[in-house]
């Protein structure tokens, strides 16, 4: 039998399949749209939630939820995107300033991304498509990253890791872990320690699939975890824990999601957002996210 080339183990996705949705409480829903789809570029769910109560907003086949309501407090996270141009999204985001001028919104452009700040304070950074260091996708929910006490980082690379077999790796920087949880394909939840992480957010949550549905659930279950018995396909927990000890470790809202669950592997419309009345070309108008 021949030897293979390749590192078969760089394919590997864990138990998570896919980051569905990141989750924010947003006070008014016209300047969120002015945000998230005039300058981020990105498409509103025609489907779902059409409403003013409620906005979904599609990021490649995963979303933001956008529900009406006292703002989340930043900084909570920071929300990674891969954007097909970030030459677009940077006009796109010069356009909508003066209309933002009293919020929280700014942007800074930085050598290989740009940094954003929505209205509220919530932090989001958009890196430009690229093949090899994001996969073949020109438009990705890449990453939630979450800014945890220095100290805790094993702990929950180690919860993730038998709670839910998760694919996980950390490293070490000048301020302490990091922890990568695979969370799909190119797509993580980061955990990185500070040495003054903010407060959790109880507003705040996200949205995750499992391959195998029943496993975690039994261990959350054990140990106390389980916050909702949502339905046949869902049910969340918001405390990652110690798994030796039991001591609270961090607070985050998970909505869990089994690949039954009928929301699963929806398509998502999105719009290719430098189409104009002037530009205009006809079949162009669906963006393809998959191709880079």
């Amino acid at each position: 039998m021949s030897k293979s080339e390749f590192d078969r183990a760089a394919d590997d996705l864990g138990n998570i399949v896919n980051l569905g949705h990141v989750n924010f409480h947003v006070p008014d829903q016209i300047l969120a749209t002015l945000f998230y789809v005039e300058g981020l570029g990105l498409t509103r769910d025609p489907y779902m939630m059409g409403g003013i109560d409620n906005m979904w907003v599609n990021i490649g086949d995963s979303q933001f939820h956008l529900p009406t309501g006292a703002p989340t407090q930043a900084p909570v996270t920071r929300t990674g995107l891969i954007v097909p141009d970030l030459e677009a999204l940077i006009a796109r985001l010069t356009k909508i300033r003066p209309r933002l001028s009293a919020s929280r919104f700014q942007f800074s452009v930085e050598a290989d991304h740009v940094d954003v700040t929505c209205p509220w304070g919530n932090h989001l950074r958009c890196h430009q498509a690229h093949v090899d260091q994001f996969g073949p996708f020109c438009l990705n929910l890449a990453y939630a990253e979450f800014a945890i006490e220095r100290g805790k980082g094993l702990a929950i690379a180690r919860f993730y890791d038998e709670i839910f077999k998760a694919s996980t790796k950390v490293s070490v920087t000048g301020h302490g872990l990091v922890v990568h949880v695979g969370a799909g394909h190119h797509q993580y939840l980061i955990f990185r320690e500070e040495a003054a992480p903010p407060p959790p957010c109880a507003e705040h949550h996200v949205q995750i699939y499992l391959a195998q549905f029943s496993m975690p659930y039994e261990g959350l279950k054990l140990r106390g975890l389980i916050s909702e018995e949502s339905g046949p396909h869902q049910y969340r927990f918001n405390k990652i824990i110690d798994l030796d000890t039991g001591a609270h470790v961090f607070q985050l809202d998970h909505e869990v999601r089994s690949m039954k669950h009928p929301m699963y592997g929806r398509a998502l419309i999105n719009r290719n957002p430098n189409l104009s009345i002037r530009t205009f070309k006809s079949g162009q108008e669906n963006f393809n996210w998959r191709l880079c």
